[in-house]
């Protein structure tokens, strides 16, 4: 059961050829046998879920069944769940259970979705590799040597060694699509306010987005029709009506006007990505589209941007955690000032005090104008280049990374290199724009994943694209040695 989709299963839970109870069971096993390869869970909430596994069967026997019922999920560990543990990945949040849902955990539930576990991730959302993670670095299935990209690289693992038919994960600068295209899965970051924040704990309050993670294009439209939606609890969500993404997979690719930039095929771009991605696009000219190349020529900025908004923003929003509220605090500190001093210096990890660090002196008196001030006017040049892209392109394509995995350990101790790995996905984060990773073949036994942008709101038109390329290959299916049975 574990080599079909999420929309495969689906239909087997509708035509009574399995029940919850024996899907979940199924994944549970797995989880149990081959999560100590990859380390991909923080929690397993087995108990849990067979009972709503259980719920669930009721629920479609009762006739009151969605296309979502029964179907098993796991929860990257930013979302809160309630009265399940809610880490972040870090040792700050070690003991903190959350009393609530968020809105993405909540809306998923009610659809009737099975919650397996909570997924590992680099502390905090900070990472590019899930190495910081204070449960120990997951390992990617395709080889357990290097790394599943970050920070959702908990999820992305999870759904490639078939431990979950899909998950949640969280996108600030590529958070979804790097760790989809190094572990061979899809991964969508939809329009930033189209699905809440609401209980997704904050790294870069304009940046962050929560979106699915999944085997193929349908589902993850499946699973955005649930998550999507205004949600009055989050300022940042937008009233925009949700369209009906599964109808709009049928979309043909004929006259689609692919936007090529010539940034995402500089030198930096590694030889053999570079051939996989080449043989994408002529997938998709043969489906019809046409190609145009085109210019970002503020691309270059992006990652100095992005490098100076995300830590000033994360700066303000970890000043909560302080040792005297929630989370981790110091033994036996000698005033106010000590226990606030060796709490966040003993709660969080290393990357995490780096950011905090970087964020606090952009915001500090004398450098807000020189840093984070121009930080945001650079931030308006890229979102205007991809305006004028869009008027003469529909969508724009290009590799989601520059490399496949690297090695566990390999850029660890050179944090420049490790941001440098986000090269091609931070834009878009910076621009707000909807963007998704989908399986394009493999560089030297490694997963390569394809990048597909689109205009503001228009993750219906990704997905049609995706899915087209998807019938046509069958990339998304490959499991990893060892993953099979």
């Amino acid at each position: 059961m574990h080599d079909k989709t999420l929309s495969e299963l689906s239909a087997l839970l509708e035509a009574g050829e399995v029940s919850s109870v024996e899907l979940t069971r199924h994944f549970l096993d797995r989880i149990e046998r081959h999560d100590g390869d990859c380390n991909a869970f923080i929690t397993v909430c087995a108990e849990s879920a067979l009972a709503e596994a259980e719920a669930a069967d009721r629920r479609r026997a009762r006739g009151e069944a969605g296309p979502l019922t029964g179907l098993p999920i796991a929860h990257k560990d930013i979302f809160c769940t309630d009265g399940v543990r809610t880490s972040c990945a870090s040792r700050m949040l070690d003991n903190f259970v959350a009393p609530y849902d968020a809105t993405v955990v909540e809306r998923l539930k009610a659809a009737g979705m099975v919650m397996l576990g909570k997924t590992n991730m680099d502390e905090f959302a900070m990472g590019s590799s899930n190495e910081t993670s204070f449960y120990g670095p997951v390992k990617n299935p395709w080889d357990p040597s290097r790394v599943p990209g970050g920070s959702s690289g908990g999820s992305a693992a999870a759904v490639a060694a078939r431990l979950a038919p899909a998950a949640t994960g969280t996108d600030t600068g590529g958070s979804i699509r790097q760790p989809a295209a190094l572990c061979g899965i899809t991964g969508l970051k939809p329009t930033y306010g189209r699905i809440s924040r609401w209980g997704m704990i904050a790294f870069a309050s304009s940046l962050d987005q929560a979106g699915p993670m999944a085997q193929s294009a349908e589902d993850c439209a499946l699973l955005l029709q649930a998550m999507a939606g205004f949600d009055e609890r989050d300022s940042t969500c937008m009233d925009e009506p949700v369209p009906d993404y599964r109808a709009a997979l049928g979309q043909s690719l004929e006259g689609l006007r692919i936007g090529l930039p010539r940034e995402f095929f500089d030198e930096g771009l590694d030889a053999g990505v570079r051939e996989v991605v080449e043989a994408a696009l002529e997938v998709c000219r043969g489906l019809g589209a046409e190609t145009v190349e085109i210019d970002l020529p503020n691309m270059k900025l992006s990652v100095p941007a992005y490098y100076v908004v995300a830590p000033a923003e994360c700066s303000s929003n970890l000043s909560r955690f302080d040792g005297v509220r929630y989370g981790y605090r110091c033994e036996d500190p000698r005033d106010l000032e000590d226990l606030y001093l060796r709490s966040r210096g003993e709660g969080f990890g290393a990357e995490v005090k780096r950011r905090i660090l970087v964020g606090t002196y952009a915001l500090s008196a004398g450098y807000y104008d020189a840093y984070y001030l121009k930080a945001q006017k650079a931030r308006r040049l890229i979102a205007d280049d991809f305006r004028r892209a869009f008027e003469q392109v529909d969508v724009i394509l290009g590799p989601t990374t520059p490399t496949t995995a690297f090695g566990l350990g390999e850029k660890a101790d050179d944090p420049v290199t490790m941001y440098l790995s986000d090269i091609y996905t931070i834009a878009v984060n910076l621009a707000g724009l909807p963007g998704m990773s989908i399986p394009a073949g493999f560089s030297d036994g490694l997963p390569v994943g394809l990048q597909i942008i689109g205009n503001y709101f228009d993750e219906g038109r990704l997905l049609a694209v995706a899915h087209q390329y998807q019938q046509h290959t069958d990339w998304h299916r490959r499991l990893p040695d060892g993953y099979a049975d």
